[in-house]
């Protein structure tokens, strides 16, 4: 039993996208296991599969193939939580992408791929934030924006992919001030450096042997989740820092 477990109400209903693989996949599984049910996402249909089977052991799980670029996916999700569950507890905005790999600088950055690493990683979590919101209001909860110490840090190449999620922390800061006092907070989770299938593409010669597993990161996430706060928190999740802006 982990010390966050008494928190998490089975029965609540969480929101994970891109949670087919990675991040996101281990994430549901330590909700599942706390007994949170699930509306999950990924664009595979067949990984999304088997992860629903998975989680369905422990939870009731829908499984919405998609992408969240899709705006009307992003419709099926809310749409999907509220007939099934009534109710979203907490929205976890875990799906991204780098756009291209191996990453461009950002000379070499066309059009196309900004707008879809913007679509996909800043657009896509605030539109489902807006479907979710008015469900949420009704009993309060928790919206979670996965990060990246990207978007912080100047690395060569990343500019394309750290801007976006630079944009969607600060997006994630206003947020956090206009409904505060709703009972719904907000947290921008950085979960650092892990070996995951996103940064074997963004860095495709770099070892991996010293990354983090994301099953190893993701117990850190509902440790912040659960922790107390304000409207707003920055949670480094491999270090277990908060900031507090």
């Amino acid at each position: 039993m982990n010390d966050y477990d008494s928190w998490f109400e089975r029965g609540h209903v969480a929101i994970v996208t891109g949670a087919s693989k990675g991040l996101g996949r281990a994430v549901a599984r330590e909700l599942a296991r706390v007994g949170i049910s699930l509306v999950i996402d990924a664009r595979g249909a067949e990984t999304l599969g088997e992860a629903e089977r998975e989680l369905a052991e422990f939870v009731p799980v829908v499984a919405v193939p998609g992408d969240v670029a899709d705006l009307a996916h992003i419709h099926r999700l809310v749409e999907a939580a509220e007939q099934r569950f009534g109710r979203i507890d907490l929205v976890i905005n875990n799906a991204s992408t780098i756009g291209r790999s191996p990453l461009p600088a950002l000379d070499q950055l066309s059009p196309a791929t900004f707008d879809r690493i913007f679509s996909t990683n800043v657009f896509a979590p605030l539109h489902l934030i807006q479907h979710a919101l008015p469900i949420m209001r009704r009993h309060g909860g928790t919206i979670v924006n996965v990060s990246s110490d990207a978007a912080v840090e100047a690395y060569a190449g990343w500019g394309g992919y750290g801007s976006a999620k630079a944009a969607l922390e600060h997006m994630s800061r206003i947020l956090a001030t206009e409904i505060d006092g709703s009972g719904i907070s907000v947290i921008v989770a950085d979960p650092g450096d892990m070996d995951t299938e996103l940064h074997r593409l963004a860095a495709p010669d770099a070892e991996t042997s010293s990354l983090a597993d994301p099953s190893s990161v993701a117990p850190s996430l509902l440790r912040a989740i659960a922790a107390p706060r304000g409207s707003f928190a920055r949670v480094a999740l491999q270090s277990g820092v908060a900031v507090v802006a």
